[in-house]
């Protein structure tokens, strides 16, 4: 949406698109669940909208009776807890924003007093499991912010509705700094390199079950953080250092560093999995399968050609609809369309969607 002229009025209706992001160096756990702040840093890529992304609308109006939301065409519940607390910070700065600006006068902005509907969907199927928290949360506090006027860093109320969703706000690499705050404030995201660092770099989505998953994730970090001393030892010792290290390889653009790095920190999430009592398990056969080929078809050319890791998917955190999938990147070979991966999974039949980072 483009800003408004000088003298013109602001809209009451906005759109914006939010995209998906995969971490590489996985946050799991929180030090606070209401401010939902990590226990440790982590770091993503964005993948690119024109495969995946949220779409919302938000609109103000007179005539509203209530705030109201739909997803997906669907009615749905806007008194969801996370949602209003974004809602709630977002009408928070926009009253403070109006006071400083005029004098409590709301000048070229909507009334505060006006009800809001949301409305938001995503350019994939939902069925297929690949509905993303992260994007729908950043999408919502950027489309909000927008429609009340509301300016700055948004990636902290983003966060307050899904902590992924902070790492949404911004292209390309992005890292979420864990912050040592009581109340928040330093817990952000920020970009580690544009979206046009690393052109050749891809990633395949690999849908490996359509089950629901067992263990939800808001209660598998519960669990987790109660019960596994692994995840103590990785937050305090071994995050720090992989996330330096990560961000070396980005901006080197050394994909063999980038995917063996990827696929421990992901080999050790699994490991804090089953270290947490009762252990929880989110690999099955096929996608251990899957695994196994990338490391083989790795050790045949003598490289890291591929990487693949585990994404655990689904409508927002503790929604135990998720479906499981294997991200496997790859990077595009010179002089053709085609990457590594989709050479290695077309030669054996997997159906796979192949998605470009922005």
């Amino acid at each position: 949406m483009s800003p408004p002229v000088a003298g013109e009025k602001r809209p009451a209706l906005v759109t914006c698109t939010a995209p998906v992001n995969i971490a590489v160096v996985k946050y799991w756990g929180k030090r606070d669940e209401k401010l939902i702040l990590p226990v440790n840093s982590s770091l993503s890529v964005t993948l690119h909208q024109d495969q995946l992304k949220t779409t919302t609308t938000a609109a103000l109006s007179r005539d509203f009776t209530e705030d109201r939301l739909w997803l997906n065409g669907e009615p749905a519940d806007i008194e969801q807890p996370r949602l209003q607390t974004c809602l709630r910070e977002i009408r928070r700065l926009a009253r403070k924003r109006h006071g400083e600006k005029n004098g409590g006068d709301e000048g070229d902005l909507p009334p505060l007093s006006y009800k809001v509907h949301i409305a938001s969907e995503n350019n994939f199927p939902t069925a297929a499991g690949l509905a993303s928290s992260a994007a729908g949360y950043a999408c919502l506090v950027y489309t909000l912010a927008q429609l009340y006027g509301v300016e700055g860093d948004l990636s902290e109320i983003a966060r307050q509705g899904s902590g992924s969703a902070c790492r949404s706000m911004f292209g390309g690499f992005v890292q979420w700094v864990m912050g040592s705050d009581a109340d928040g404030k330093d817990s952000v995201a920020q970009q580690v390199a544009p979206e046009t660092h690393w052109p050749e770099l891809r990633v395949l989505i690999l849908v490996v079950s359509a089950e629901k998953k067992a263990v939800g994730s808001t209660a598998g970090m519960q669990t987790s953080v109660k019960t596994s001393l692994l995840l103590k030892h990785r937050a305090e010792a071994v995050v720090p250092e992989r996330m330096a290290q990560m961000i070396q390889h980005i901006r080197q653009r050394d994909f063999e560093a980038f995917g063996q790095l990827t696929m421990k920190d992901s080999n050790q999430f699994h490991a804090t999995c089953l270290d947490t009592f009762p252990p929880i398990f989110y690999l099955n056969d096929t996608s251990k399968q899957v695994i196994a080929l990338v490391h083989r078809f790795n050790a045949h050319h003598g490289e890291t050609k591929v990487r693949g890791a585990l994404w655990r998917q689904g409508w927002g955190e503790g929604n135990p609809r998720g479906r499981l999938a294997i991200l496997v990147f790859g990077q595009q070979v010179k002089g053709s369309n085609q990457t590594e991966s989709n050479a290695l999974f077309g030669q054996v039949g997997l159906d796979t969607q192949g998605i470009c980072l922005r």
